[in-house]
């Protein structure tokens, strides 16, 4: 039957699904999932997708026609619509910005009409040789003797034979010229003067941008008893249960079960999507990986450029067994990508805040969308972490998911040794030495002396998070955000970490004209700067925001470090989590107090999971490690349940303190952020929002207020959080929440105005 409609969706931030007559001449060929052209505005050219044929024009006059069917099979699966029409409800944004998020860019067509618009993507073409025809060994010879006069054309020929293992009868292999050039070391002439003598020929044929691992996959390694029983466990409560919670120790060798479970799925015929929060953790965990499963396994992330990742998204679509990706490793975007059997979601270190996606729409959380992906393909769900989020342990207390425990290291090895450093009491005795304590100082001598290696944890960028004036007080402000600047001393400016502005260095205080402005408080680059004087002889590097800016930078630190050409490596949170060295025995954590005073309801969870997981990188082989943590408190009460790594208590504690104050996981959280140039309208208008919002939702709303950060990019800001208890509809209070945002919308002035809805926020 073919259809006269098509309902489209364009990547825009418009809601709705947009209506398009069918020409004749697609009638019978255009399916839901293709990309189409169509003309949207007054002159503006889109690739939408198509999502739904129908013979309703639903009382519209002068429907427009789609211009042009892309391609003759759909991009899109069925799945993948629901999938994105699930975010969209449920993450309050619209399809077309959910499909902007999941679709490679160089998918995305647009121009303007009466102009030619081109495909983004092109394939990559190469130069191949190969023989003119199939000769018999009577016909190579006298070829050969032939070419007895020209010994290079002669020479030429003969390593081609050699590299393709040509025998008379066989097929016929096409070589790259530029390899078969380099490997005969001659010149492009001698390949033309065999094509003109018909002996060779050329052709232009597609190649991959990214090259698969030639190397012979291994087999997998044997699991331990306790790994064993694990493994089990996970395999017998999947009948039971669609989603698992996998709580191991840190190094309790987490990634062999799973490795064990991705090769039982891949025997299987089916998919398997590995997530890890940061882009930083693939380079370790994708040697692991191809090593047992050789080119099956597909990387995903945003360091891939537009053309690439194109390419990865059409080799997962295929699922071949043989040229397919069929295991993808990738972060929080590879929910995204068209599986087409899908069996296994793993979704590693499932508590990291880096699975959130804030800016820009859609604001989904990647573990959840997994989850969900995972119940669409009818698949299972493995959620793995040494320290649970409260909602997916919570999830296990209430029986939603399954859970399974290691509680020890791989090879009985002791966790490491947990240190408190009073930095109150060593600076009060002037024992500090810039920003460490003796305690730390003592372990990385004597680390350093056995020809071990140190990471220290900073969880805050640049040399210093502010300057300031000493007599009066004045510290430099960003002039477009409500923040202070942070000093960098490699380049001798002043950062934004909002907006990016920059400037000089003031010579003197811009309110009292005195000279002398000091620094305040200590970032990554002020603890690389100060540790080399402490340790003047030894190799130091520093992996943060600004480090690791480049294509390959995180591998490239990574495998200085593994290599043992890095002693002491500083970094942010990108330190803390998942990566696994042989010879590294001590960890530093120069400020805890910054970690545990931030104002967010979920402070102390992060903050016991960061130093949770920071603690876990030290002797992760035979040797025990050691943990400073330095503290000004460190009689904090997650503090000590660190030191015991007692998750239970501090699940305990969060619980009672979140049900009390009606947080997640006891209520449900939507936080619609306002934003204007104009301050005093912005006031009014989001008073106009609260009120409307209060008339339905009554004391579940609370604001609106200006954030911490009040300004960013010359916008000022103000939230209201909408507070809504579990067992009230969601979908009813979400409706309600869009309505009130619509009449806000036709109110005058509000179309200046940037309205925000974070759905989850946290």
């Amino acid at each position: 039957m073919s259809f006269r409609y098509a309902d489209i969706i364009l990547p825009l931030a418009v809601r709705g699904r947009f209506s398009y007559s069918i020409p004749d001449e697609l009638a019978e060929r255009i399916k839901p999932g293709v990309r189409v052209l169509v003309q949207f505005g007054k002159n503006r050219l889109y690739s939408g997708i198509v999502c739904n044929l129908h013979n309703e024009p639903d009382g519209i006059k002068n429907i427009r026609p789609v211009i042009e069917m892309i391609d003759p099979s759909p991009v899109v699966s069925e799945l993948q619509l629901r999938q994105w029409r699930w975010i969209s409800d449920y993450y309050m944004c619209t399809e077309g910005e959910v499909m902007k998020a999941a679709m490679p860019a160089a998918l995305f067509l647009r121009g303007e009409t009466g102009a030619p618009v081109a495909e983004k993507y092109k394939p990559r073409k190469e130069t191949f040789v190969e023989l003119a025809s199939g000769y018999s060994d009577e016909q190579l010879n006298g070829i050969l003797d032939k070419l007895s006069k020209a010994p290079k054309q002669a020479e030429i020929l003969s390593v081609y034979l050699r590299m393709t293992g040509y025998t008379p009868g066989s097929d016929i292999k096409p070589v790259s010229k530029s390899l078969l050039l380099k490997e005969s070391k001659t010149t492009p002439g001698i390949i033309e003067a065999l094509s003109k003598k018909g002996i060779l020929k050329t052709a232009s044929l597609e190649v991959r941008r990214l090259k698969d691992t030639k190397d012979a996959v291994e087999p997998l390694r044997e699991l331990s008893e306790i790994q064993l029983a694990a493994f089990k466990s996970i395999c017998n409560t999947f009948k039971e249960k669609d989603v698992i919670l996998l709580h191991g120790v840190t190094s309790s060798g987490k990634t062999e079960i799973y490795i064990h479970l991705i090769e039982e799925q891949l025997r299987k015929g089916r998919q398997v999507l590995f997530m890890l929060p940061e882009i930083a953790l693939t380079s370790q965990i994708i040697l692991r990986l191809k090593k047992y499963f050789g080119s099956l396994t597909g990387v995903y992330h945003s360091r891939f450029n537009d053309q690439e990742r194109v390419e990865i998204w059409k080799r997962v679509a295929d699922n071949d067994p043989l040229t397919g990706y069929r295991l993808i490793l990738g972060v929080r975007s590879s929910v995204f990508l068209p599986f087409t059997d899908l069996g296994l979601v793993i979704v590693d270190e499932e508590h990291d805040g880096s699975y959130k996606q804030h800016d820009p729409a859609p604001r989904y959380h990647a573990r959840d969308s997994a989850i969900m992906l995972a119940l669409f393909h009818k698949a299972k769900t493995l959620l793995g972490t040494a320290s649970p989020s409260i909602e997916s342990y919570d999830n296990v207390m209430k029986g939603k998911y399954g859970l399974v425990e290691l509680k020890e290291r791989y090879g009985s090895i002791n966790l490491p040794v947990i240190i408190l450093a009073n930095t109150r009491e060593a600076y009060r005795k002037k024992l500090m030495v810039s920003h460490f304590t003796p305690e730390l100082l003592q372990s990385i001598d004597e680390a350093l002396g056995r020809n071990e290696q140190v990471i220290l944890f900073q969880n805050r960028r640049g040399f210093s998070p502010y300057i300031e004036c000493p007599e009066c007080g004045w510290i430099p402000v960003c002039i477009q955000c409500a923040v202070n600047l942070t000093y960098h001393k490699g380049i001798g400016k002043l950062v934004c970490h909002y907006c990016g502005f920059k400037r000089d260095l003031p010579p003197r205080c811009e309110s009292c004209n005195s000279q002398g402005m000091i620094t305040r408080g200590f970032g990554t680059e002020k603890i690389e700067d100060e540790i080399k004087i402490v340790f003047p002889s030894v190799r130091v590097a520093r992996m943060d925001q600004d480090t690791t800016r480049g294509k390959n930078a995180f591998d490239r630190i990574i495998r200085s470090f593994e290599g043992g050409r890095i002693d002491i490596l500083i970094g942010t949170q990108m330190i803390s989590k998942g990566l696994d060295f042989e010879n590294l025995t001590v960890v530093g954590v120069l400020n805890a107090d910054n970690l545990l005073n931030y104002p967010d309801f979920r402070a102390h969870e992060r903050s016991y999971q960061l130093l949770e997981q920071v603690s876990g990188r030290a002797g992760r082989r035979q040797k025990q490690g050691k943990v400073i943590i330095q503290t000004s408190d460190p009689n904090h009460k997650i503090i000590r349940l660190v030191l015991r790594h007692d998750y239970p208590g501090m699940y305990k504690i969060q619980a009672e303190e979140r049900k009390a104050f009606n947080y997640p996981p006891f209520c449900r959280m939507i936080r619609i952020s306002l934003r204007h140039k104009d301050r005093a309208r912005l006031n009014t208008l989001s008073d106009i929002l609260g009120n409307d919002l209060r008339t339905k939702f009554g004391r579940r709303i609370l604001g609106p207020e200006f954030p911490v950060i009040s300004r960013v990019q010359s916008w000022y800001i103000k939230t209201i959080l909408c507070k809504i208890e579990k067992e009230k509809p969601a979908v009813k209070a979400r409706q309600l929440i869009l309505e009130a945002i619509e009449r806000l919308e036709m109110v005058k002035g509000a179309s200046s105005m940037r309205i925000a809805v974070d759905v989850d926020p946290y």
